[in-house]
């Protein structure tokens, strides 16, 4: 199992002082991060876009770029790119000058996306939001898949057998879907044989399984081999050197964020109760010491038999030298384990044991 992180550039407030940290330092934190990430062994990073002002990162391509001038091995995806606000031949551009300069490791994770800032910044229309992404994701596979692309869409102006350059590094560049529980979005992932990465981000983990459940029976009707299917997790967590040190340490910023976002999308506000019940089993939450997420990574992997998990570190930016330790905990200490386990685990699965 790929062992990874996601990341949006968060610069909260810090919930205890108030003090909020710059956005060009944020940036710099998120590539030493990242550096950390591949000298630690992890296997992907994926950077997400937003436009507003708790987030750094409005432009992960340019981030990603240079992350590819700092790393050796790490694979290099978008978290999503939200696609309805983009261009599709400048996304397989972007993406396949990072796949250039990387030599093979850049991927683009599509969304509709969970935030919708970036439709009224780009003059979208809302109303059209399913059909647009549609007609867009057509077009990026499109031009993924051939040199020369003729284009007729009623979202972009048409393509007239043009050549899009530059091509890849990689035969053909990486395009996962990424969803947040729509299960028409799951059908379309199996529908186009897609990658599909799904967001965890609170209640009960298993509570998600019939979305998996149902990519993996579209696959299957669809025709797809399973043997290629990929599926991949996205969560909150952080590792610390204890299970009281680490959720400490996350909850005030955490619980801030989420329920700033949970005003605007009319949610209850959460209290530590809850967080501590997202942290302890069967929560989505893989906060604690190195054991708590191993045996929490392996929970999910019991229930989705997910090929990749993507964490979200949540610690409070202005903690950058906690956040780098956690990530060397998760590298060289978490994912060893985990991948050791989930590969004994296939084998006596094949052995019918």
């Amino acid at each position: 199992m790929q062992i990874g992180l996601y990341n949006f550039g968060d610069s909260m407030p810090d919930a205890a002082t108030g003090e909020q940290i710059d956005q060009g330092t944020r940036i710099r934190n998120v590539l030493e991060e990242i550096e950390v990430a591949d000298a630690s062994g992890l296997d992907v990073v994926a950077l997400g876009e937003h436009h507003r002002p708790e987030f750094a990162i409005s432009s992960p391509t340019t981030v990603l770029a240079a992350a590819a001038t700092r790393t050796e091995r790490i694979r290099l995806s978008s978290g999503v790119t939200v696609l309805g606000s983009e261009d599709p031949i400048r996304v397989y551009q972007q993406f396949a000058t990072i796949d250039q300069i990387s030599r093979g490791r850049a991927e683009v994770m599509a969304g509709r996306g969970s935030f919708i800032e970036s439709f009224p910044l780009f003059g979208q229309d809302l109303g059209q939001y399913d059909d647009i992404f549609a007609e867009k994701l057509d077009l990026l596979l499109n031009v993924r898949d051939n040199l020369v692309v003729t284009h007729t869409g009623a979202h972009r102006p048409s393509i007239d057998a043009r050549e899009v350059y530059p091509r890849a590094f990689q035969e053909q560049l990486p395009v996962w879907l990424a969803i947040g529980g729509t299960p028409e979005s799951a059908v379309r992932a199996a529908d186009l044989r897609l990658p599909l990465a799904l967001a965890i981000i609170g209640g009960e983990f298993r509570h998600f399984e019939p979305m998996t459940r149902l990519y993996r029976k579209a696959w299957a009707e669809f025709g797809h081999d399973p043997a290629t299917l990929q599926l991949g997790i996205n969560a909150h967590g952080f590792v610390g050197e204890s299970t009281q040190e680490a959720q400490d340490l996350v909850y005030p910023t955490y619980q801030a964020m989420m329920n700033q976002i949970g005003r605007e999308r009319g949610w209850q506000p959460r209290g530590r109760d809850h967080y501590d019940h997202e942290c302890a089993p069967g929560g989505a939450l893989l906060i604690g010491s190195v054991d708590d997420v191993v045996e929490k990574l392996l929970d999910y992997h019991a229930v989705f038999g997910n090929t990749r998990f993507l964490i979200k570190m949540s610690a409070s930016p202005l903690q950058h030298e906690a956040t780098l330790r956690s990530i060397e905990l998760l590298g060289k200490e978490v994912a060893p384990r985990v991948r050791a386990e989930v590969a004994r685990r296939d084998v006596a699965a094949a052995a019918g044991l």
